[in-house]
């Protein structure tokens, strides 16, 4: 091997601030610790997020209506905040210090959150299991808590997936064919931390305490922190490269300026610095694109650019002006996951309240199964269709279509969208079942009625199905198509579509209940849900669905690829 080829080529470097060497850095060695990580944050992430709707409705004694909207709002707040965590990792931190700092922010709301729920005097005072009297001091706590894990965790998200993909050098075609698999195992480590959570925390939460089964997550948590720093002389970091914002605003600066000057038919004579670097710290140089050609015009050189000296306002590079561009491009892409994120969302919300309300015993024995413990279903399909995908599926079709990933990360996406129609329809035709027997018997006032909840189990392992699809070729084609130095504020635009999605389930529910909760109808979602029609609900995400998915083929064959130039070093 050449001495050059000892080095990365993707503008990383070690933890000293050095080229990072190939043999002591990154890939593999690198990643467990990751890997590791991001498996403990995400048990005491759904650990504590999974059962909080019943916390709501119980603890903090909230209607049905109203805990759904709480939970969905925090959990969108959780996948908005990750835009802030990403524009501090490109344009100032790096993403090795943005995971760190917001670590504690974490750290410091699980903790309160724990206090909350089980220190005498700032806990909700209870009469019996399910009727409590909370002050307005007490929910404003756990609220709180809440919101401050909500900042926490949006600082970490973005983040952790791109810096792991970070340990792949670009340049190297052997270790971006592995950068596709770490993908896979990433979301992998996911779903067992929330296996974790689901089985084990939910029913301590139900069967023990609110103040253990806040506290174990904040103990996982700082597990996770652990991991993430024993892996600090083994990782390979790109330096932050200024804000992406301002150079995004810009080329659209720019672009009004000139919007008299015409583009040169010969688009080699557009704008770009005579080096092999392009002039973004953390980037390497981007292929000119055909399409949105208005934005070509920042890059014409004109008699007055160069006049007072170069002015970014007025001209910019070609790599500059295709990052909005590939930014643009996304946008369409990112917008066909919020009805996704909407389905998906329902597993935490109203896939519980439906759950609550079916015989919740396994087989005859008096032991009950929580009904947030269902989605431990939806996290066994992930793991059993996530090695099968890497291993089985992903090499048949790379066989078939000649494709380094099997299938191109819009297809896989599509595939994930087509599967999501499914829980749906599961789930509607279960409530309207469901709703059947109670009208047939009478069983109106029963807490819970003879059909087992594990009748549920199909619309969670679809879900799992749809996500392995779905989610894991967002997270790579996010990554992949973003320009080098917006990697962590592209991955949290991904995960702005699971925030949107849950805003536009609270939405609906909102809509939903005004419109048919009129003249003493109990409309859809009531508090005793065998007085209601959420199969209605379903049928509703369903065709949402549906049309999403039309939509999605549409965009994808419009859709034009990222293509970089050129080395970082």
């Amino acid at each position: 091997m050449e001495k050059d080829d000892i080095y990365t080529k993707d503008g990383t470097v070690d933890y000293k601030g050095n080229p990072a060497n190939k043999k002591e850095t990154g890939t593999w060695r690198a990643c467990p610790f990751i890997i590791g990580n991001e498996g403990c944050e995400r048990l005491a992430y759904y650990g504590m997020s999974t059962n909080l709707v019943l916390y709501f409705k119980h603890r903090l004694n909230q209607h049905s209506a109203v805990a759904t909207k709480n939970n969905l709002n925090w959990g969108g707040t959780c996948y908005i905040t990750p835009l802030i965590g990403a524009f501090l990792a490109d344009a100032y931190l790096g993403r090795y210090w943005t995971i760190a700092c917001f670590s504690i922010i974490y750290i410091f709301g699980m903790t309160l959150l724990a206090l909350s729920a089980s220190v005498r005097g700032i806990r909700p005072r209870c009469y019996t299991k399910d009727s409590c009297d909370p002050t307005d001091t007490q929910s404003a706590m756990a609220f709180l808590a809440l919101y401050l894990i909500a900042l926490g965790t949006g600082g970490i998200k973005p983040c952790v997936s791109s810096y792991g993909a970070d340990q792949f050098d670009d340049t190297d075609e052997k270790e971006k064919k592995h950068k596709s698999s770490f993908f896979n195992w990433f979301y992998l480590s996911i779903n067992v931390g929330a296996l974790i959570a689901a089985s084990v925390l939910v029913w301590v939460q139900d069967n023990v305490s609110w103040g253990w089964g806040f506290g174990i997550p904040a103990i996982a948590m700082a597990i996770a922190v652990c991991f993430f720093f024993s892996g600090t002389r083994l990782y390979r970091y790109q330096k932050p490269g200024g804000s992406p914002l301002t150079r995004l605003c810009q080329v659209v600066v720019a672009s009004i300026r000139k919007y008299k000057v015409a583009v040169p038919a010969d688009k080699s004579i557009l704008y770009e610095t005579a080096d092999a670097e392009s002039n973004i710290k953390g980037s390497r140089k981007i292929d000119h694109t055909t399409d949105l050609s208005f934005f070509d015009k920042a890059a014409v050189e004109t008699e007055t650019d160069h006049i007072k000296g170069s002015n970014p306002w007025r001209l910019c590079t070609v790599t500059q002006v295709e990052e909005l561009k590939a930014i643009i491009r996304l946008l369409p892409i990112w917008a066909s996951g919020i009805i996704f994120s909407t389905v998906y969302g329902q597993m935490g919300n109203l896939f519980v309240l439906q759950g609550e309300k079916m015989d919740t015993r396994v087989g005859h024995s008096n032991f009950r199964i929580p009904p947030a413990s269902l989605s431990i279903f939806d996290t066994l399909s992930v793991i059993f269709w996530v090695p099968i995908y890497d291993r089985i599926i992903l090499p048949a079709t790379r066989r078939f279509t000649g494709h380094k990933n099997g299938l191109t990360q819009l297809q896989r996406m599509g595939i994930g969208l087509f599967i999501s129609i499914f829980p749906m329809v599961a789930a509607a035709f279960l409530e309207r079942e469901r709703l059947k027997m109670i009208r047939r018997h009478n069983y109106y006032e029963l807490k819970e009625m003879p059909m087992t909840i594990f009748w549920q189990v199909p619309q969670y392992f679809l879900i799992g199905c749809a996500e392995v699809f779905t989610f894991i070729g967002q997270l790579e084609f996010f990554y992949e198509q973003a320009p080098d130095a917006m990697r962590s504020f592209c991955s949290a635009l991904a995960l702005t579509t699971v925030a949107l999605g849950s805003y536009l389930s609270s939405l609906l529910v909102t809509i939903v209940t005004s419109v048919t909760a009129k003249n003493g109808k109990p409309g859809w979602i009531p508090d005793n849900l065998n007085y209601g029609h959420v199969d209605y609900f379903f049928w509703l995400l369903a065709a949402l669905s549906v049309l999403n998915l039309g939509v999605f083929v549409w965009i994808a064959n419009w859709y034009t690829y990222k293509r970089a130039v050129g080395t970082l070093r």
